[in-house]
This record gives structure tokens, sequence and C-alpha cells, in this order.
């Protein structure tokens, strides 16, 4: 009688899996179906490699064969996809380990790299070029070894004397061995290395080196179990990268937080896989119930669409019924809805807020304020802070509002704002922020209420949720952050933020420990892009050179060691003399490409009209342009188009962005404050630089950038010089 077998597949088979035909992929999966049910099956002819009883290969189709790990009796592992040709070529080729710093189980691929392995075979040349110094002298083997590096691999690493040469083996290299390789490579110091990289992956209990069993039971060892899973990570492989975990980032995704933690660093380097992963997280350890105690929220509407589907993709409906997936804005506006308060008012943009302001000024003969600083000091400190009162407002901190204010100008302001909301009202109409200041102050009431209750008996009030978990944090307000704090009670994991501040496109600085919510001591970094390539993440951090951000806790923020393993051509550059003519750059790019129109390409300019005047001109070549609008894209074909805020959350594999000129980036309009209120001005601009940064680093795979006139400022002259010719 014959018995089915425990058939798991190691992640990093994908590699060899995604390369194959649809049909091959098919066959892959057929094989793992047919394996579980019976190991034994003559036609899986499953035999031992070189001997060894645990690294053995067996029949996928007539072209491939499945290497597979021996792990118990009935438990295997299935570690790569070959050849028929290449698994018996050189059965000495693939080697195991147990790695001693992280537990897990670790195949090696020992193919040679190219011609620069110890043993090859060198052509003869007339006169010998100087031997170039190995890249990794610096470091002894057991340093390298306490790092995490494959120990089998060191022969070859020690070999290693070019950049090339060190991609094509990481291409191949377990996980832990790229990362440190590449961290050290790009010059990050050896302690830092084994703090950020090896520490955090590091298992947790003794290893054994020979208990296989454990080993594969280990986060370290990336698996995928069943059928499902497999099925779905075989036939949606770009669906299934939007919610892959990385090793490193698995601690962070399941630690208890005895508090407020954060986690930031660069774009793409998986922020909010994290977020989705600590969800499911905290869905694992709810009782079983019907109610939505965790809130995973966002600053945009399109990306908490986004988030609802990667979500569903990550655990199905089971997981998303037990979450509340909702952006910032519609959760204070259902807060004020559930209070009856303001229901028939009509709600405007927050951009909309300086035309009021100016509206008002004009209609009350009050000239002696700006009526843009009248609205950011409205918005971002007394909305934005939950102002109660003239007396919270003259102690009130206001930072980086630039000006400073006497207590007279204070009580000046504080009349015209309580003027402004009362014609506000008389309009019928209120702001977005307005909606989130009174939902911070509904939510600050009822989570009195909820701490009362705990200490009588007699209440049901209790807090909204369990558990919040935070997406783009960089974009929220103060009003927003203290609406989340009363929405969840203080103690262990109840907030979880993660977000860049250098992607800040809004005016919403805040320092959270003033806000209530403490994250010393419980924030983190990631520091490895898995979007962009090495060459346009070099371009992206050239324009941000010379800023500095905050930390969104009263710290700097900075992008060291922020790296790519993933390499593509550079990036280009090019300056028309018009705007008809840059526009021409645009449609001859575009006809490089081949004219894709599979939504894989977007073009993104500073402004509406210029998105006006390129989709005229690309429709008249026949182009299908589709607008991204608020909620993303409004087809999923065509050459997608949008202004610089439209592309957060979004990624493309090429990207075109135009209009890079002087006066459009940074704005011309922010020249007025430079020498009245350098503050604002220096704020501007770096959201101006912020908008360029997020633009350039949507870009995946190439990235193309134009101007007509005189570039931006932001394009260093090095990055200029780079024309195409």
């Amino acid at each position: 009688m014959t018995t089915g077998a425990t058939l798991r597949m190691l992640d990093r088979a994908d590699k060899e899996v995604m390369k194959l035909t649809r049909a091959d992929i098919g066959a892959v999966y057929e094989f793992m179906h047919k394996f579980r049910h019976n190991p034994d099956n003559p036609g899986l002819d499953l035999k031992t490699l070189n001997g060894d009883s645990r690294l053995m290969s067996a029949r996928v189709n007539r072209e491939y064969r499945a290497l597979l790990l021996h792990i118990a009796d009935r438990d295997y592992l299935l570690v790569a996809v070959e050849h028929r040709s290449a698994v018996y070529k050189d059965l000495d080729r693939y080697a195991y380990r147990i790695n001693r710093v992280t537990g897990g189980i670790e195949v090696v691929d020992l193919a040679p790299v190219g011609d620069s392995i110890v043993g090859r075979v060198v052509p003869p040349e007339p006169e010998p070029e100087p031997a170039l110094k190995p890249l990794f002298d610096a470091y002894t083997d057991p340093q390298l070894l306490e790092l995490g590096v494959a120990e089998p691999l060191l022969p070859q690493i020690r070999a290693l004397t070019t950049e090339a040469e060190l991609l094509e083996l990481l291409d191949r290299a377990p996980q832990l061995t790229t990362d440190v390789l590449f961290a050290l490579f790009d010059g990050t110091p050896y302690a830092d290395v084994l703090a950020q990289i090896t520490d955090p992956v590091r298992a947790e209990e003794p290893v054994n080196p020979e208990d296989f069993q454990a080993a594969v039971e280990r986060p370290a060892t990336q698996v995928t179990s069943d059928d499902e899973a497999l099925q779905a990570m075989l036939g949606e492989s770009f669906e299934r990268w939007q919610i892959f975990l990385h090793p490193t980032q698995r601690k962070l995704v399941e630690r208890r937080y005895s508090g407020p933690a954060r986690v930031g660093g660069g774009p793409g380097t998986g922020k909010t896989i994290v977020a989705l992963h600590r969800v499911a997280h905290l869905v694992q350890q709810l009782p079983a119930g019907s109610d939505k105690p965790i809130l995973l929220t966002t600053f945009n509407r399109n990306l908490a669409a986004d988030l609802r589907t990667r979500l569903i993709a990550l655990g199905g409906q089971e997981l998303v019924s037990r979450v509340d997936i909702v952006n910032i804005d519609k959760l204070a506006s259902r807060v004020v809805a559930e209070a009856k308060t303001g229901a028939t008012k009509r709600v405007v943009d927050d951009n909309k807020v300086s035309e009021l302001w100016q509206s008002f000024l004009l209609e009350t003969g009050d000239s002696g304020w700006d009526a843009e600083f009248l609205a950011a000091e409205w918005t971002q400190v007394i909305l934005g802070q939950v102002l109660n009162s003239r007396t919270d407002y003259f102690k009130a901190r206001r930072p980086n509002r630039g000006r400073n204010l006497t207590r007279a100008e204070r009580d000046q302001v504080w009349q015209l704002t309580e003027r402004f909301t009362n014609w506000l009202d008389g309009q019928g109409v209120w702001t977005w922020r307005q909606v989130a200041e009174r939902a911070a102050r509904l939510e600050i009431d009822r989570a009195a209420l909820a701490t009362n209750s705990e200490e009588s008996s007699g209440s049901l009030r209790r807090h909204r949720y369990r558990h919040v978990v935070v997406d783009e944090a960089q974009d929220l307000s103060a009003a927003h952050w203290k609406m989340l704090r009363a929405m969840v009670p203080a103690g262990p994991d109840d907030l979880f933020l993660v977000g860049d501040t250098h992607q800040r496109i809004y005016d919403n600085h805040v320092t959270l420990g003033s806000l209530g919510i403490n994250i010393r001591g419980r924030s983190s970094r990631l520091t490895l892009s898995y979007r962009t390539t090495r060459q346009i993440l070099a371009a992206a951090l050239e324009i941000m050179s010379g800023e500095v951000y905050d930390d969104l806790d009263g710290g700097e923020e900075n992008l060291a060691g922020y790296r790519s393993l993933l390499r593509g051509d550079r990036p280009t550059f090019r300056g028309a003399a018009t705007w008809t003519q840059e526009r021409d750059l645009i449609a001859e790019q575009l006809r490089l490409w081949g004219n894709p129109m599979d939504g894989s390409v977007a073009i993104c300019v500073p402004t509406r009209e210029l998105a006006g005047d390129v989709t005229t001109r690309l429709e008249a070549d026949g182009v299908r342009v589709v607008e991204i609008g608020p909620d993303g894209p409004k087809h999923a074909d065509g050459v997608h188009i949008g202004t610089m805020h439209r592309f957060k959350g979004l990624e493309y594999q090429r990207m075109i962005i135009a209009g890079v000129s002087d006066g459009l980036i940074p704005r011309q309009m922010i020249n007025r404050y430079r020498d009245t209120d350098p503050k604002r001005y220096q704020l501007e601009r770096q959201k101006d630089r912020s908008l360029l940064f997020v633009a350039a680093t949507r870009a995946r795979d190439e990235l193309a950038v134009s101007w007509h006139g005189t570039p931006s400022p932001f394009l260093t002259s090095r990055l200029v010089q780079l024309q195409a010719n």
C-alpha cells in the first residue's frame, strides 16, 4: 500500500520556475500534485544524485527534472527545477547546508561564475593585465560566516574581482548571502551589516546543523506547502510578488511591540508588504468572531483599494473579513456621520482652502493678512492640532510654519479663523481638515468614555479598534493621528505604521511624540529596494541630494544604505528648446519602446494642463492614452498619464517624466516666499523635490526624463550632462 508525502517548495525555486513556458509551469504544478499523492509512482523516476541519500531528482516532464531535498521519512523539499541535461551534466553542482546563523536550509548552486573562478581556463594574452584585488579581501572567512554567508560559496566569493562577477554569483546565491555581500560591496560597515541584515534573521534558539526537520519549519526556510498557494504562486507571479515577504522583514512583522512601532525605508523596500503581513499576523492572534477589530488605513483612496486587493491575495476573504480597510478621510467622515454632525454640509477639497480664505477676506475687507498664510495656519496648526480654544492656540507649537507670531498676532489670527468658520457654515461647506478635526474630537470623547467603562462594569462603550496599521504614514495630519490614537487603547501592538518622509507630498509635518504616539526604541528601517534598478535608484538619490528630512519624531531621516540588487539600463535625460519639441521627444521615446499599449508604460507631468497637451499629441499619433484619476488608472491597458501626485503607490515597467523644467519643478509661485518666509520657501521646495523623487522611483526597468527650456535645479549638472544624443 502506498501513502502520500509532504512536498514543500523552496521560495528561491520560483526563479527557475518563472523562466519556464506556461505549459512547463503547469507541468511543475502537476508533478507536485502527483508526488504528494504517491512519491513511489514509477513515472516520477525518483533517484538520488551522486550517491547522496538526501539530494534527489524526479521527472517533471520530458525536458525538466525537479531537485528535491529529502528532509525526513516521506517529507521532501523542492529546491530547483532544471533541464534534465543540466542535472546530470554536473552531479557535484549543488550543495546544501543548514545555515548556522538563521537555522534555515540553503541549497547552493555551485556553477562557476563566468571565467572568474579558481580552475578556470584563461586564454593566453600577449601581456597579462595586473591582477585585480579580490572584492572581499578585507574580511576573513569566519567574519563572512558570522554574517551568515553560505559556506560552500566561500571559494567562489574569494575569487570575485569585479561587480559583474559578483552580480552573476548573487543571482544564484541564497538570500542572506546576497544581502550581506551586496551591503559589504556598497561600503556598509561590517557592524552595520551584522546589526541591520544578519541579526534580524538570526535563529532565536541554538542551531543543530544536522536537524533538517527543525530547519524546514523555521521562518528562514521560505516555503510554499499547499496546492492552492502553489497554484497561486505559479499562475500569478506578479500578484505574488506584491505580497512576498523578505526573510529580514519577518521579525518586524511577528515581533510583539510594547507600544506604537514604526518601519521606515525608501521607495520599493517593502514597507507596504510589511504592513499587510503585520495585519495578517494580528488577525491570526484574534479570538474567533465576526467583528473587525483591526484597522488598515492610508491617505489616498486608490491606495486603500490596492491594500484591499493585496490583502485578499495574501489571505483571502477570511482574512479581510476581520479588517476594516478604509482611507483616512473616509474613516473620519464615517465617524462624523455616526454623530450626525455636519450631515447637510458639502465637503470641499483642502486644495480649495486658500481660495476660500481669499474670498472671505475680500468679502469682509480684512486685507491685513495673506490668504495662503491664514489657510496654512488654520489647517496645519489650529485644525491639525485639534486646538479647542484661544488659550490652546496661544500655547501651541507651530513647527515648520516659518514666520513667528506675537501674542497679539495670534489673537488676530484666532478671531479671523472663528469668523471664517462661521462664514463657511453660512456657505454650507466644510473642508476635509475640518472633518478630520471633528472626528478627532469625537473619538477623544469616545476614548474617555471607554476608559471610564473599563473602570466600571456597567458601560458597554469600548475603543473602536484593538490594533491600527497605517500605510504611507508621512501623509497623515496631526488631527488624523489624534483620531487614530483615540481609536485604539494604548498598550502592546496598538499602532503599527510604515512610511517614508522622503515621499511626503502634502503639507503634513508632525512630531508623533507630541500627539501621544511614542515610537522611541521601536523604529526600524528597510534599505533594500525590490522595485527599481540600481541605475534608476542612483539617479533618484542624486535628485534628493542636499535635503534633510524628519523621521516623524523630531529626528532626522536619511537614505543611507538604500540600495538595489536589480540591474538595468541607465536612465536617459533629454532637453528641448520648447514644450512642443519636448512632446515630440515623448512620442519618439514611446516609439523606441515599441508603443506598448498593455499598461506597462506611464507618462508623468507636473500639471493637468501639460497632461492634456501630451494626451492630444499622442492621440493624434493613434496612441491610446488612459488618464490616472483619484482612484488610479481608469483602464488597465493603454499608456497611462497623470500628474505627479497621481503616481503615489503605483509602479510601471517603463516611465517617462516630462516637463522637468525650472518654474514647473519646483513651481515658480514658491519664489515669492524666498525672502518673505524662507522657512515656507524651503518646505515648498522640499515638497516639490519629493514629488520628483516619488515619480522617478515608480519605474521598475527603464526611466526617461525630459525638460524644455532650463532644466529643473533638482537635476544636477551630472544628470543633465547624461543627455542622449
